[in-house]
């Protein structure tokens, strides 16, 4: 099974909206963690809210500090934004380019929740198909 390990700099928005968005199309066949680099305090309630809408549940989740063991366990590690992380040989690194939410509106959220929902299904799709995490992460 593929470990997908997706980093952003408070891992109370972005990485969180995809971690949450994967584990809920991936039906248990890639296993999805999420991290910061600075974490913050809480979830970002907007982006909880805009989930919400589709019946994906984050309220639960915590911000966590990305480590040395939390790469190294992934196969890819998508960042958004984080520019410092630990590196471990063997494990992929590829950078999604996505707007920091942490000032918009639920408006300005949507188009990056529907953004961040293609990017995952087609992260899916690619690694259920049977190719490499490496070809399915360049979105």
């Amino acid at each position: 099974m593929t470990d997908i390990l997706f980093v952003c700099v408070h891992n109370a928005s972005r990485s969180q909206m995809a971690a949450a968005l994967l584990k809920h199309h991936g039906f248990g066949r890639v296993t999805v963690r999420s991290a910061g680099c600075e974490p913050a305090d809480e979830i970002n309630p907007l982006v909880a809210g805009a989930l919400a809408e589709w019946d994906v549940d984050i309220s639960g989740e915590v911000p966590s500090q990305v480590t040395y063991e939390d790469v190294a366990a992934a196969d890819v590690v998508i960042t958004m934004g984080c520019q410092t992380y630990p590196v471990a040989e063997g494990t992929r690194y590829v950078e999604w380019v996505v707007p920091n939410p942490e000032h918009e509106g639920i408006t300005g959220i949507r188009p990056l929740r529907d953004d961040m929902d293609r990017r995952v299904r087609e992260l899916l799709s690619s690694l259920v198909d049977g190719r490499s995490p490496r070809t399915a992460v360049r979105l």
